[in-house]
């Protein structure tokens, strides 16, 4: 039997009349308990990475216009191009929904080798760090998509389905959930242990590909309980969808990006 749930408002509150929705304040914990977490394990004495006050202020910013940029311009690119194209003022409606956590990462990653472009530091230590606050933010994301019913699961039948009063009364796989444990908590410990307690981190971008490849794994994994993207659907008669496409390209990246970190001197 399904676990039936009342839905939450997308708003958690407003202010002069201004509304703040969950997925804002995913967001902003998210940034918060990142920039936190990346200025301790900074302080360390075995840390590559030594940025001054003003720097990580830097980085911060550039961080986050690659998110938004990044994560708004890749769902508009990869999942309804079509309909940008005739919408184009849609684009900017952020509000609206619609991020690619691809796209997203392809904008960290250019905002990150700017920076330190910019400052004369190496990015790809500047990347490893981040790939371990990195899923801090996919947790609070994937627990943002669910409370606004984003992204759900695939019709089921197993006994922890989940059907929300109000809406259509199909038992579906609560597919946010499973990313936030796969892609939030699971990967965390994973890449919090790696940084933690081996000498990879001496090799700058050897995390950054471990990152990106047990991401791929764990996202291809959910893919698979995950509905489609209605504008989209199944890319092939078996079953591939966008999101399994874009995490296998993915995973050569950083299959490539670890090789290569591993062999350089």
């Amino acid at each position: 039997m399904a676990i039936t749930i009342n839905p939450i408002s997308p708003v958690a509150f407003s202010v002069f009349g201004f509304d703040v929705r969950w997925y804002a304040l995913a967001y902003v914990a998210a940034f918060i308990c990142g920039y936190w977490l990346f200025r301790r394990l900074m302080s360390k004495p075995t840390s590559m990475v030594h940025l001054s006050k003003t720097d990580l202020d830097d980085l911060l910013t550039a961080v986050i216009i690659g998110v938004i940029l990044g994560g708004r311009l890749g769902y508009v690119l990869f999942y309804d191009l079509g309909y940008f194209l005739s919408q184009p003022l849609e684009i900017f409606a952020v509000w609206h929904g619609g991020m690619s956590f691809h796209g997203g990462l392809i904008g960290v990653i250019s905002a990150v080798f700017l920076f330190g472009r910019r400052k004369h530091i190496n990015a790809w230590s500047v990347l490893d760090l981040m790939s371990v606050v990195a899923p801090i933010g996919l947790f609070f994301g994937r627990i943002a998509n669910f409370i606004n019913r984003e992204v759900m699961g695939r019709p089921t039948d197993v006994p922890w389905a989940v059907v929300f009063n109000s809406d259509t009364p199909i038992p579906r796989h609560p597919s946010p959930l499973y990313e936030a444990a796969t892609e939030g908590i699971l990967l965390f410990t994973i890449m919090y242990y790696l940084y933690t307690r081996t000498s990879l981190r001496r090799h700058p971008g050897a995390l950054g590909g471990i990152m990106g490849m047990c991401y791929a794994v764990f996202r291809m994994f959910c893919e698979m309980f995950r509905a489609p993207d209605v504008q989209i659907g199944f890319l092939t008669s078996w079953g591939l969808t966008m999101g399994q496409l874009l995490s296998l390209v993915m995973f050569l990246c950083g299959l490539g990006i670890f090789v290569f970190a591993i062999r350089k001197k």
